[in-house]
């Protein structure tokens, strides 16, 4: 089952977890300059389990031409939470790309850093649900023909092709790990095709905050503001409650955020009972209101994006541009028409056909 609010304690307490995190730890100081990032596929597609207890069922999930089939192990399916891993690692890679330092697909790092980097407590518990997330994410099976780096994979794989304790302490704690990336997850890492994920995810408590994050930041970016229909994003999530129950969980966060403005960077909203806005809190609008009318797009130009799309959602398409340019903070193109069917005959030759 999701996370349910069935008791006064839940209600009253703080929406966020507490902030483990000791200022003016040098050492983790130098572990944040791997700036925390995610691959836009798991942004986008329900990838993780929002379940808190052992979650066994196959889920299938089919959106746009794609789809995704993630099998759970006997342990059950890797949870949103146990995502906390892949970001970590994605994180270290790509500081290091970044920094002109070679990478591959086998990551190793101090259990010690990853569990204070993602906010986690440092005791024998935390070590203990370290060693379950990777068992998790190295037994979930995925089959999909989303692609990433320009390749599609059609063989299973783990969200994780494996991973070893390399040292353990007296006690037995692991000390260091070692972790194999799937081709799925690297293939994105090479492409750059991540996202910066704000430092505050970590404290999210409810796996649903941390799917509407993740979709916010893929799909709002830097935008003023996204919408989605309650039935969409409930598709989008990934979650197994009825509607009606997935709109009580989102109306509960809505309040919350209300009170507490506690989801980073975005507000979340559920203005009627079907429509759910996100609000990027730090948007500016621009100062030259002359430059909007250059971001319109003609009619005929989205009809000639339908013949280059080969089957794409031409609109999704222009939300990906408009957010691919929010993200990079570019000006408005000089043509716009120009510039977004360059971007959608760069969409396919790297994603192929949605037919």
């Amino acid at each position: 089952m999701e996370e349910e609010l069935t008791t006064e304690s839940r209600d009253t307490r703080s929406p966020l977890l507490p902030d483990r995190q000791v200022q003016g730890d040098f050492f983790v100081c130098d572990i944040f300059d791997a700036v925390p990032k995610a691959d836009m596929a798991s942004m986008e597609h329900p990838v993780f389990s929002l379940a808190t207890k052992a979650d066994k069922k196959i889920r299938h999930y089919e959106h746009n031409g794609n789809f995704i089939q993630i099998t759970p192990s006997v342990l059950g399916l890797a949870t949103i939470h146990d995502r906390d891993v892949l970001i970590f690692c994605i994180s270290q890679i790509m500081a290091a790309i970044n920094a002109g330092r070679k990478v591959s697909q086998t990551v190793r790092f101090k259990a010690h850093e990853m569990l204070k980097t993602t906010n986690r407590v440092v005791d024998g518990r935390g070590y203990e649900g370290l060693l379950a997330a990777l068992q998790r994410l190295s037994g979930t099976r995925i089959t999909t023909n989303i692609i990433t780096g320009n390749k599609e994979i059609t063989r299973g794989f783990g969200l994780i092709e494996s991973f070893e304790i390399v040292r353990k302490t007296r006690d037995g704690r692991m000390q260091e790990v070692e972790v194999k990336l799937s081709d799925w997850v690297f293939n994105a890492i090479e492409s750059k095709e991540v996202l910066t994920i704000n430092p505050g995810f970590f404290r999210l408590r409810k796996p649903l905050e941390r799917r509407i994050y993740d979709l916010a930041r893929k799909h709002c970016g830097k935008q003023e503001k996204w919408k989605i229909s309650l039935e969409l994003l409930q598709k989008k999530s990934g979650s197994a409650s009825t509607l009606r129950e997935f709109r009580r969980l989102v109306q509960h966060i809505a309040d919350q955020d209300a009170e507490h403005d506690h989801i980073p960077d975005y507000a979340v909203r559920l203005e009627d009972s079907d429509t759910v806005t996100v609000h990027y809190r730090n948007f500016e609008k621009p100062k030259d209101t002359r430059q909007l009318p250059l971001v319109m797009l003609d009619p005929e130009t989205l009809h000639d994006a339908k013949t280059l799309a080969q089957g794409w959602d031409v609109y999704f398409l222009e939300q990906e541009w408009r957010n691919w340019m929010a993200d990079g903070g570019m000006d408005a193109p000089r043509n716009p028409d120009k510039a977004f069917l360059g971007f959608v005959r760069k969409w396919v030759e790297r994603r192929g056909s949605a037919r």
